[in-house]
């Protein structure tokens, strides 16, 4: 981000029972804002920032889970507890 900070104003209007700002859809795409927002109190005032989403795709959580390079021989009991001997109809 530069250091030429832009001001700009923004009405206050009612929504329902509440109150709200409407963010000028330039802004919402330039910086990728989409349903979530934080707001975060600071000495300065109000800081709004797009909420990260922590939830990873199944790829995502493949990838991490491989490289945490676990140890599952523990696992492999469980594999062999004796079920495998039980009749089970599908």
């Amino acid at each position: 981000m530069d250091n030429n900070l832009r001001t700009r104003d923004a009405k206050i209007v009612p929504i329902g029972n509440s109150k709200g700002i409407r963010i000028p859809k330039a802004l919402l795409q330039k910086y990728g804002l989409k349903h979530t927002l934080l707001i975060e109190e600071t000495d300065k005032g109000l800081l709004l920032r797009n909420k990260e989403e922590s939830k990873l795709s199944w790829i995502e959580t493949f990838k991490a889970m491989a490289d945490e390079k676990e140890k599952w021989d523990d696992f492999d009991t469980t594999l062999l507890d004796g079920l495998e001997d039980e009749k089970f109809e599908y």
